[in-house]
């Protein structure tokens, strides 16, 4: 997939610097093969999917069986947000299914460090997430160890939440810190033209974007303005 090369993770971003990444919560489930290719041919990245479990977050998504069907179908890379109780029991699961990255959220665990070795073991990149009233500083510790930093927009659970602007001094904070270190900041939660100009130059660098892109007929079209507005001078 090309994701989980050594080295300097920023030197393979696409052009401009940034990855899209579609969140396919919001994509047709009844289609999800052609909205999967309709992702790709619109110059998606990644493709992010949401994994809830009914107990750290009140609804139920895909599971590692779903994954692994819709795996045959996209060449991008797997990006696996798992907003679960007990993600240890679900890491390697998600691996065999094709995910290529795996996220689990700090505030679901105690050993941070122990997470994402098993994550590292699995040969994916791992991510750690934030919720929008989980300070930076609990994760500081880990900074060293993680590939990518999730900072939550919205409360996770639900698809289509009005976007928390209070998130961008964290993004500004997690830029600071990985100047001296070697990951990504995601952002994922309400991101659409509007607001996604300020949060690349706040810097995030990975954006997950749902009904900003399935909920418009032409996705080529949807992901370009999404580009376009970053870029805008």
């Amino acid at each position: 997939m090309g994701l989980l090369k050594n080295g300097d993770k920023h030197s393979q971003a696409p052009a401009g610097g940034f990855w899209i990444a579609p969140s396919i919560l919001s994509a047709d489930f009844g289609i999800l093969k052609e909205e999967l290719e309709a992702a790709a041919t619109a110059g998606a990245n990644w493709i992010h999917v949401d994994v809830m479990d009914g107990h750290f977050v009140p609804n139920i998504t895909m599971g590692p069986g779903q994954v692994k069907s819709i795996r045959p179908y996209s060449k991008l890379p797997f990006d696996c947000h798992l907003m679960v109780t007990h993600p240890e029991q679900w890491i390697e699961k998600f691996a065999r299914a094709g995910a290529d990255l795996i996220t689990f959220h700090a505030e679901a665990v105690k050993n941070h460090s122990e997470i994402i070795q098993k994550i590292h073991a699995q040969n994916c990149w791992a991510g750690i997430s934030i919720k929008p009233d989980t300070a930076v500083e609990e994760i500081l510790e880990v900074l060293d160890e993680v590939d990518l930093v999730l900072v939550m927009s919205v409360y996770p659970g639900f698809s289509g939440q009005k976007f928390i602007p209070d998130v961008i001094p964290k993004i500004k904070k997690l830029k600071n810190l990985k100047k001296e270190k070697n990951f990504l900041i995601q952002v994922d939660g309400g991101v659409d033209v509007e607001n996604i100009k300020e949060l690349f130059e706040a810097g995030a660098d990975v954006f997950v974007a749902g009904s900003a892109i399935f909920s418009k007929q032409d996705r080529l079209k949807a992901i370009n303005e999404l580009k376009r507005m970053m870029t805008k001078k």
